[in-house]
């Protein structure tokens, strides 16, 4: 028996004892690795030692445990061989499976590394962008420059911005069966964490509360199901009213759309608007605010059973339908915020901060009268005649659909809401700390994708009996590794994801068969 050192690819230098005896060579066990000159020769003495203390012991008990104790060392040095051939491991799961969504609904279109990066790291890694760049070279091995993704910002939205929705547009017509049907609007605003405001940025009206932050308001076109179809972006004190019709009449005559619905909340709409609506021939199922209707037939719709569920028609002076049903569980909720809202009245009046300076006509400040110029005070007679159309909800309407369709397609107006809050909470749209228009466009045109990769993962999950959320899979998958070995002798590269017993419940969103079926 002899001391043998081998260097490893590392650099590093294992010491081992082996033995060559007719012609073969066996290695009976590793000393150790040894990263220094000084390491190795310590590790050399104690194979030394290890040779002679055994070569003192009888050969019959050398024979009797040698064989075993041979493949056991050959089992290590193998082991620590492959070790060392490790080139890389990333943790990278949910990035495999969110690259296959990406690509199943279009997108690798668009041959865009950058591009599928950002857009990925709003979903595993909603951050800015320079902890984005962090994010990617400590996980993922991208060495992406800071100054690069901005200057890639500033020219992204141009190249892009139409490309995407148009996939995404196609994308769901597929699903849908080959139409879209029944369309969704709404807005949100989003804040900036700055004072400056500039021609995009301004105050206004926040559904945030941030009303002393600049912002931008976001419109947002989705199909049933809640699949985003288009988006534009206005400036942060425009008229919400004046945003849905441009991006509706624009995605109608891009698509050629014939037969289609557009639903929209009350607040979205005034009588030009739905006038405009008409004109150009659409059919729509807007929220009616039936408080403002005319005496008439303010009191047709009071004086009715209000039976839960059933929806009472009237035909407006104009011809339009509007239709009004009850809900036992809105008229609570009407009452319990009213409540809400009149106690927040009463205490800000005893405190004396009720002033001219700070009251609106919005939310419950409707139930305050004005004394001349100064007194403030509650008027509890508008209270009781606000009580009487506790669950009530009105809906105007040109089509010829029945009552129970009209009353299901508005209430799907949640899939608009769902999304904002998918695109607020998960992908962290807002706040943004960019500051040019581009920018700012570019950001939004990121997580409009990001938002429509999220839906159709949605879609698959629920599609494939995988009965876990986008959010569990992705942190699950978040513990996958992928492994690439050299192997020197074969001087090529082997790489493998490494899918443990835990992971067996996603293990199949790892099969190439799965995707190709979906």
């Amino acid at each position: 028996m002899y001391v043998k050192k081998k260097v490893n690819r590392s650099g590093s230098v294992s010491v081992v004892v082996a033995e060559k005896n007719k012609g073969k060579y066996k290695e009976y066990l590793t000393i150790g690795i040894g990263n220094s000159a000084a390491e190795v020769s310590a590790l050399v003495v104690q194979g030394k030692e290890w040779i002679k203390s055994h070569e003192l012991q009888s050969q019959p008990e050398l024979d009797l445990y040698g064989e075993e104790r041979v493949a056991c060392e050959q089992e290590i040095c193998q082991t620590e061989e492959f070790l060392s051939n490790i080139d890389n491991i990333l943790v990278n799961g949910d990035e495999l499976i969110l690259n296959r969504v990406f690509d199943s609904i279009g997108f690798n279109q668009i041959e865009d590394k950058v591009f599928r990066k950002l857009v990925q790291s709003r979903l595993s890694y909603p951050a800015s962008k320079a902890a984005t760049v962090e994010y990617l070279k400590n996980y993922y091995d991208e060495d992406l420059d800071l100054s690069r993704i901005y200057r890639y910002l500033d020219k992204l939205c141009d190249r892009y911005k139409e490309r995407v929705q148009e996939i995404s547009v196609l994308h769901t017509m597929e699903i849908l069966g080959g139409s879209i049907g029944v369309m969704f609007y709404d807005v949100t605003t989003l804040y900036f964490e700055t004072d400056h405001e500039d021609d995009l940025r301004k105050t206004g009206f926040s559904k945030e509360g941030r009303h002393k932050n600049p912002q931008i308001i976001l419109g947002l076109l989705v199909s049933s199901g809640g699949y985003p179809l288009a988006y534009c972006i206005h400036e942060g004190n425009k008229y919400e009213g004046h945003t849905m019709l441009p991006v509706i009449a624009n995605f109608v005559e891009r698509y050629h759309l014939k037969e289609f619905i557009v639903v929209a909340d009350s607040g979205l709409m005034n009588n030009d608007n739905v006038t405009e609506l008409e004109k150009l021939g659409y059919k729509y199922i807007i929220g009616a605010k039936i408080k403002t209707e005319s005496r008439r037939i303010q009191q047709q719709i009071l004086s009715a059973p209000k039976e839960d569920g059933v929806m009472q028609e009237v035909i407006r002076e104009d011809g339009r339908r509007l239709l009004v049903g009850y809900s036992a569980d809105r008229a609570r909720k009407d009452a319990h915020n009213r409540d809400k809202g009149v106690s927040r009245l009463e205490k800000a009046y005893r405190k004396g901060s009720l002033t001219k300076e700070n009251i609106n006509k919005r939310g419950y400040n409707k139930f305050l009268n004005m004394q001349g110029n100064t007194s403030v005070s509650i008027d509890y007679e508008k209270i009781r005649q606000d009580t009487v159309w506790d669950g009530l909800k009105g809906y105007l309407t040109n089509t010829t659909i029945s009552a129970g369709e009209v009353y299901e397609a508005y209430h799907n107006l949640w899939n608009v809401e769902r999304s904002f809050r998918i695109a607020k909470s998960k992908i962290e749209v807002r706040p943004m700390f960019h500051f040019t228009p581009r920018r700012i466009e570019a950001h939004i045109c990121i997580c409009f994708v990001a938002l429509k990769v999220y839906k159709e993962f949605e879609r698959i999950l629920k599609m494939t009996n995988i009965n876990m959320s986008v959010d569990k899979v992705l942190n699950m998958a978040k513990s996958i590794t992928t492994i690439r070995v050299y192997l020197p002798k074969n001087k090529k590269y082997v790489t493998r994801t490494m899918i443990m017993k835990r992971h067996q419940r996603i293990e199949q969103l790892f099969d190439e068969k799965f995707w190709g079926t979906h």
